[in-house]
């Protein structure tokens, strides 16, 4: 296989890499339903928070915004994509989201889309039991301003 020069992802038939937040209990029901939907093996899964595992990409991965919404690594390497716009990603690749897909793109789908996907991220640790209470989000660093 090649390896691209922009990633650590192999270039020929090569999995796209689906980075998930690990701890999350729900992202863990969420990436098991998506691993039963990949009939064709076209997706890999790995936890965000391992981040010396994290593929080198460009731009680099952040690992605070990985874990604030899934990400999606295509086998090319770039460009990358995350939360709504990842799952639409994916809904091509998944048989049973084909009758799905072509609707992800109608006028405001995608911004409706955006907008659910964002709600459920952040009440996510509210929506399935934590396990020793490991569901939290990190603080998320102050931006410098310019």
């Amino acid at each position: 296989m090649v390896m691209d020069h922009k990633s650590d992802i192999p270039e020929a038939h090569a999995k796209a890499l689906v980075l998930f937040d690990g701890e999350c209990a729900f992202c863990q029901k969420s990436v098991a339903i998506l691993r039963k939907l990949d009939w064709l093996n076209k997706l890999s899964f790995q936890n965000c928070r391992e981040t010396e595992k994290l593929p080198r990409t460009q731009p680099p991965l952040v690992p605070v915004r990985m874990i604030e919404e899934m990400h999606l690594v295509p086998p090319s390497g770039h460009p990358i994509y995350w939360g709504f716009t990842a799952f639409r990603w994916m809904s091509w690749r998944l048989p049973a989201c084909w009758l799905l897909a072509p609707f992800l793109y109608l006028p405001g789908v995608p911004w409706l889309g955006n907008k659910i996907y964002l709600w459920i991220a952040k009440i996510r640790f509210q929506l399935v039991p934590c396990k020793d209470g490991v569901c939290e989000l990190p603080a998320r660093p102050a931006q410098p301003k310019p």
